[in-house]
């Protein structure tokens, strides 16, 4: 299982981080949200994460030109679509030869069939928790909800995974579950992660 650490806005706590080796590091390029990543260190930062960590730009209902734009500027692996990006613009951005996570909301009433017709563009999912705010909410939706996904592409899990979690998301056996999304239960305040949290969070994983 891999590892997703995201939200991540401060230089320094990113160098902490990138020792922990995880698999994506995600950084919020989404203007209305606190932890939106400061464009100027930017470049800067990326360079000090090695290439085989994955670089995940996370956009929200953001202008196409924009998310095509700041992949090659900064030389992203992948951009993270957490709107309500519709298939054919998921599609725009997979002929662009961008590879994409697409961010589903879950709650109870959630039809996952709703996601199958974005396999073919998307290589991907990633399922959080519905709620006003667009991730960084600190709330799991139910897990047993899960069962109900029977699609083929692999999926990240995200919202409100902590300490008293962590185990039961390592746990859970889905065939599709590619990573876990690591996020605002470590936070010691927006966007910084508390690092002995983290650590504790990524040998959980890893040792699974």
């Amino acid at each position: 299982m891999k590892s997703k650490i995201c939200g991540l806005k401060y230089p320094e706590n990113i160098k902490q981080l990138v020792l922990f080796q995880p698999d994506f590091m995600g950084f919020i390029f989404y203007k209305d949200s606190k932890r939106c990543i400061e464009l100027n260190q930017l470049s800067t930062i990326l360079n000090d994460i090695p290439e085989h960590i994955k670089k995940v730009g996370v956009f929200v209902n953001e202008n196409i030109q924009m998310v095509i734009d700041t992949y090659s500027k900064f030389t992203l692996n992948y951009v993270q679509l957490h709107g309500d990006e519709s298939i054919e613009y998921c599609m725009e951005l997979k002929m662009q030869k961008i590879k994409i996570i697409k961010a589903f909301s879950i709650d109870d009433a959630f039809d996952f069939k709703s996601t199958y017709p974005y396999s073919s563009s998307c290589d991907y999912f990633l399922f959080d928790t519905k709620s006003v705010l667009r991730g960084g909410n600190g709330f799991a939706f139910n897990w047993l909800l899960l069962n109900n996904y029977k699609g083929e592409t692999p999926f990240f899990l995200s919202g409100g995974i902590g300490i008293n979690n962590i185990e039961l998301a390592v746990s859970l056996k889905h065939e599709k579950l590619h990573a876990i999304d690591l996020n605002s239960k470590l936070e010691s305040s927006i966007g910084l992660k508390d690092i002995e949290l983290t650590k504790y969070c990524m040998n959980k994983i890893l040792k699974n």
